[in-house]
């Protein structure tokens, strides 16, 4: 059985994964110039522009179906982490953090983007916020076990 805080580690992922199928498939030309450097990776020539051009509407239509799918199934997950989940808190600050963590990781990957020195002193200050909800809610269960005996 999954535990709760894996069912949102998963949301997280899956949220950024959304948000990475939508900007692929709504994007500026992400898509043409992913497949123009695949079609030049292939072959010694240049690429034919012309076959990128007749299938970015397919790959467009692909990613927004991937968009739904990752958005359905990140819900999904999301509900199943807040009823595993000791607290709805700690559910919904583990899939941000998540999120936040995929989000940059994988716009690493794909776009070569990165980040400045604020934003990883954002996602650290989550971090540690995360790590204290988890510490303290362990601490608080065990503290109502020992009142209730």
């Amino acid at each position: 059985m999954i535990s709760g805080p894996v069912y949102a580690l998963l949301a997280g992922f899956l949220g950024a994964a959304a948000s990475l199928s939508a900007k692929l498939s709504l994007g500026a030309d992400y898509l043409r110039d992913m497949c123009e450097a695949a079609v030049s990776g292939w072959s010694q020539t240049p690429g034919d522009p012309a076959a990128c051009d007749w299938l970015g509407i397919p790959l467009r239509l692909l990613c927004g179906a991937l968009l739904l799918a990752c958005n359905a199934t990140m819900w999904t997950f999301f509900s199943k982490a807040l009823r595993h989940c000791s607290s709805s808190a700690r559910a919904t600050v583990t899939t941000t953090a998540s999120n936040f963590i995929s989000s940059a990781v994988l716009g690493r990957l794909i776009f070569g983007e990165s980040h400045a020195a604020l934003w990883w002193v954002g996602i650290s200050l989550t971090l540690c916020g995360l790590l204290v909800l988890h510490g303290s809610s362990a601490t608080t269960a065990a503290q109502e076990d020992k009142k209730y005996e």
